[in-house]
């Protein structure tokens, strides 16, 4: 009985880049080691950040998933109330008031499994 294992992508050799890329530069080298024209490349890229804001907008499902790279989440922080006379933790013995915040969407970025090997 033999056992049939999930095929990954074929794997190429990659070299570590040495400087981060600006926008151009990441749209010639996509180009170069695919079938697409620049312009291609470009509109895909312009067209996932619109799937990503769509995502995580107000009313929406408020989270997106590259599969096997990361996990962009909407996470809603709750408004706090203002405090006072509360401890100053730089000067002992003296008292402070702190300002109430509104509530908030922070947005989280996690890497999954196949993000975090290649830093390994």
């Amino acid at each position: 009985m033999a056992t049939s294992k999930k095929k990954s992508a074929p794997t190429r050799k990659t070299p570590a880049i040495q400087k981060k890329y600006t926008k151009t530069q990441i749209l010639n080298e996509i180009a170069e080691n695919t079938d697409l024209s620049r312009k291609q490349v470009n509109d895909v890229i312009d067209e996932l950040s619109v799937l990503i804001e769509r995502h995580v907008k107000k009313r929406s499902v408020g989270e997106f998933t590259l599969p096997g790279l990361l996990k962009i989440k909407a996470v809603k922080q709750p408004a706090k109330p203002a405090r006072k006379n509360v401890p100053n933790p730089f000067k002992p013995g003296e008292f402070m008031d702190i300002a109430k915040k509104p509530a908030s969407t922070r947005v989280k970025v996690q890497p999954l499994k196949k993000l975090k090997d290649f830093a390994q």
